[in-house]
């Protein structure tokens, strides 16, 4: 009795996101001093802060901006 074959495609390459290096571009969640997710425009990277501040208020989250490399307090 033949055994049917098990066909795997390849995964995909993942890019790898470091939490010690600053993005590049577009805005970046910073908890705790820590790099978290990327987003392209300001008020998706606002959103998602405030949501996160509201859901856990004694975290420091702040938004980075990579253009101008600043950070600012979400409150």
């Amino acid at each position: 009795m033949s055994r049917p074959k098990l066909h795997v495609d390849s995964p995909q390459p993942r890019q790898v996101q470091r939490a010690d290096l600053a993005p590049t571009t577009g805005y970046a969640i910073v908890v705790d001093g820590h790099f978290k997710t990327e987003f392209v425009d300001e008020t998706a990277a606002m959103k998602a802060a405030t949501g996160l501040q509201a859901k856990h208020p004694m975290l420091k989250i702040e938004i980075y901006e990579a253009s101008s490399k600043s950070k600012s307090l979400v409150r």
